[in-house]
């Protein structure tokens, strides 16, 4: 249209892109667009579209703000955007209808925030949008990506004002849904939901690889901590669901050089409770014997002394499950998975994997949950026991009075950072500064940004040298987001290189460190 002698683009076909804010572009549609078969917001969406508005004057019946807010979520999350909803507040006519000013934003089916509704005052929703998370969800959704938008769109080119101008990021990031340990809720209701579902899809994913099979029988190393004693508990939900009786399941405890009296005390408690067979197998006469045939000083305590240890169990483990005609149940993580905390060709290998999905922040939970919910009497406070137990591949030998010399956390990080790192690489495809800053903020408090920085160093480091590993694990469920089977979520070269992700470090080093001061500085 004609505005005073300048062509002003009007119509329903525009986006509006910034041009100092990769991938921000900004469809509109009105109010009834929303409840439509076909809402305009997604063609505008496969165009490019990454945040999408909608003024709407939408009156308030009995039970309409609980559907609004149900289609405002469920259209970011169809369209992998941004969807900002506001409604006509409080001032609008009364003659027939009521309106309530109900504002939302919702970003990728989530609710960030939304106003109290049927307000006289001025009220707003506020929330920071990932557009950059947005970009990656669209980039790994092969239905998005495939499918074109259904009519042509024009761009109109704006500037973001104010302190998008300098690119500069904000104090603090405006996410509600921020927090330590994404792969568990905080609420405790949701959170029980989701270990139960957890839970059942890896009994679930057991149980159908044992009728494939014709297995009867299952093996799995118990150390009595919380890893094996997971998988265990899985195993045993799978015969329950088979019908197979539980004897067919043959725990193994195999004490070595740093097996303390309490985890070897609570994986035979465990199995005593549940009725399995148990068995005791030490490995200390088969590791020395492999050490002398190898040459190596059992005094010398390095990889070759540990791994040793891990590859005798997995040996044992296998050669059992021939004897019984069953199958070898794996105890390892996904945590353990991203770090490659695990010996190859050792607790690495198993017939069926069924931890491989569950990061170790949740596994603690699952755990929790079973002790409350699934098992009860002597099995619930084993499991009480085993929770309160130090996490530790017990390879080491133990110290004065039995204490135990070897924790897994010391030696390679809190396993909450390396969690909350996983899932912002590997879910939201983050760059080291951007998780260093999430990182900060939700672990404000705790954790200063060098140490997080350290250990984020860490995680690199070790999530890309260890990728042989993951292209090798055996079969297991996936139960989240995020996965790293090879023939699945992730498919990554074993020789890919950290270089660019640790140099970024290290200039984040640079910008924590203070500047220097003194006469050697101003030289």
């Amino acid at each position: 249209m004609e505005w005073r002698g300048d062509a002003i683009p009007f119509g329903p076909d525009l986006l509006f892109v910034a041009d100092n804010l990769a991938g921000l572009a900004i469809g509109v549609e009105i109010c009834e667009d929303l409840w439509a078969v076909n809402p305009p917001s997604g063609d505008m969406a496969l165009a490019g579209a990454t945040l999408l508005l909608n003024p709407s004057a939408s009156n308030e019946l009995l039970g309409k703000a609980d559907y609004r807010r149900a289609l405002v979520a469920q259209q970011s999350a169809r369209c992998l955007a941004a969807y900002l909803y506001a409604g006509a507040g409080a001032g609008e006519s009364t003659t027939d209808t009521v309106w309530a000013g109900h504002s939302l934003i919702a970003e990728n089916g989530l609710v960030m925030a939304e106003t109290e509704r049927f307000s006289f005052e001025t009220v707003m929703a506020v929330a920071d949008i990932d557009i950059q998370r947005l970009i990656a969800e669209r980039s790994r959704n092969n239905t998005f990506a495939a499918q074109p938008a259904g009519r042509p769109f024009r761009d109109v080119r704006f500037m973001l004002p104010g302190e998008w101008a300098s690119r500069k990021a904000p104090a603090e990031f405006i996410r509600p849904q921020l927090v330590r340990t994404p792969f568990v809720p905080a609420d405790p209701a949701a959170r029980a939901a989701h270990c139960e579902e957890v839970f059942n899809i890896q009994s679930v994913g057991l149980a159908k690889r044992l009728r494939h099979t014709g297995s009867r029988k299952a093996v799995i190393g118990l150390s009595g901590g919380l890893d094996s004693t997971l998988a265990f508990l899985v195993t045993a939900r799978a015969f329950d669901r088979l019908g197979l009786p539980r004897p067919g399941i043959v725990a193994i405890t195999m004490p070595g050089f740093g097996t303390t009296a309490r985890t070897r005390d609570n994986a035979e408690k465990l199995a005593a409770a549940l009725g399995v067979t148990f068995r005791v197998i030490p490995i200390g006469d088969a590791v020395r014997q492999h050490f002398a045939d190898i040459g190596h000083d059992e005094a010398v305590h390095d990889v070759t002394f540990e791994n040793a240890q891990a590859r005798e169990r997995t040996q044992i483990a296998m050669d059992v499950a021939n004897q019984e005609g069953g199958l070898v149940v794996g105890t390892g993580d996904l945590s353990e998975l991203a770090l490659g905390w695990a010996t190859y060709n050792g607790d690495h290998m198993s017939m069926y994997h069924v931890n491989a999905g569950v990061p170790k922040t949740l596994v603690r939970h699952l755990v929790g949950w079973a002790a409350d919910a699934e098992f009860a009497g002597e099995a619930s406070a084993v499991l009480r026991d085993i929770l309160a137990t130090p996490i530790s591949p017990e390879l080491l030998p133990l110290g004065k009075d039995g204490a135990l010399a070897q924790k897994t956390e010391d030696a390679i990080g809190p396993y909450e950072l390396h969690d909350f790192f996983l899932y912002q690489t590997v879910r939201c495809l983050a760059p080291p500064h951007k998780t260093l800053a999430l990182a900060a903020q939700a672990f404000a408090g705790q954790y200063e940004a060098a140490v997080i920085l350290k250990w984020l160093a860490v995680f690199y480091r070790r999530f890309f040298s260890q990728q042989f590993k993951r292209s090798a694990m055996p079969d297991g469920p996936k139960v989240g987001s995020v996965a790293l089977s090879p023939r699945g979520d992730w498919r990554m070269p074993s020789d890919a290189s950290a270089s660019v992700w640790l140099a970024e470090i290290e200039r984040l080093k640079e910008l924590l460190e203070p500047p220097a001061t003194g006469p050697a500085a101003a030289s």
